[in-house]
């Protein structure tokens, strides 16, 4: 969606009677909304009640603990891999958005442990060129 601009736009809309999340945003442009720190900034912003929403974002804030505090088992594949784009995203290029983030919605830091983890172990199993 977009966080978290992006997590907005992957959770997006859900009905409590509903046991997935809407694909209704699925085809944004991940990759759009990450090269613009405006669209980004601004759904960052709403998620931390820090300035306007638009009717997309306020449906991710909703959704968002939710999601994470259930390993987003409600997302479709698309939302899934959609989301862990957004956060490395934002992990890896603002980290002090990050921190606020994840203070709010993952404050255990779960989420950003498993994704290092991850990353880490990627790295370690590439082959070193000589």
């Amino acid at each position: 969606m977009k966080i978290l601009a992006v997590l907005l736009l992957i959770f997006a809309i859900c009905s409590c009677e509903n046991t997935t999340y809407t694909t209704k945003y699925d085809d944004v442009n991940l990759d759009e909304v990450l090269a613009s720190d405006r669209l980004l900034t601004g759904y960052i912003n709403c998620l931390l009640d820090n300035g306007p929403c638009t009717p997309d974002a306020k449906e991710l804030r909703k959704n968002l603990p939710d999601a994470i505090q259930n390993d987003c088992k409600k997302c479709s594949d698309r939302q899934r891999l959609g989301a862990d784009k957004v956060m490395q995203f934002i992990i890896d290029n603002r980290p002090e958005d990050w921190q606020i983030l994840e203070k709010k919605f993952n404050p255990d830091g779960s989420y950003r442990l498993q994704y290092l983890s991850r990353k880490n172990f990627l790295n370690s199993t590439e082959p070193s060129i000589n």
